[in-house]
């Protein structure tokens, strides 16, 4: 076989393989692993701590829309041992990259009622998507 028609079917699964975007989900869990770094089509899960049942709930205050698309809405969920009702538990939120560049994810939790006292806490996460 020549040398060309080896070079050819080569150089086309080569393409595919870079043409091929990362599957792989990025999961954040807290402050200290950001920032975080995309390939445009992976997706971002994002899970904090939550306790509804006290009033806080977390909010989106910047989803970094410019290169992140939300895939679903905030689910909370509380671990299956807690066994006492009120325990807290983990809010979730998926998000796809779409688009190149850099942005800010934050939330903040606080007592949606009332919005004019500051946030008990804060999650600020820069993301950039290449």
């Amino acid at each position: 076989m020549s040398p060309i028609r080896l070079f050819v079917p080569l150089s086309l699964a080569l393409l595919a393989a870079c043409a091929t975007q990362p599957k792989t989900n990025v999961t954040v869990e807290k402050q200290s692993e950001c920032p975080v770094r995309l390939s445009n089509g992976q997706n971002l899960i994002v899970t904090l701590p939550s306790n509804p049942t006290t009033g806080y709930r977390w909010a989106i205050q910047d989803s970094a829309g410019g290169v992140l698309r939300a895939l679903s809405p905030e689910v909370y969920s509380n671990p299956e041992d807690a066994g006492v009702v009120g325990a807290a538990g983990l809010s979730t939120w998926r998000f796809q990259a779409f688009a190149t560049g850099t942005g800010r994810l934050r939330l903040t939790s606080q007592q949606p009622w009332a919005p004019e006292v500051l946030p008990v806490e804060t999650f600020d996460c820069a993301i950039s998507v290449n």
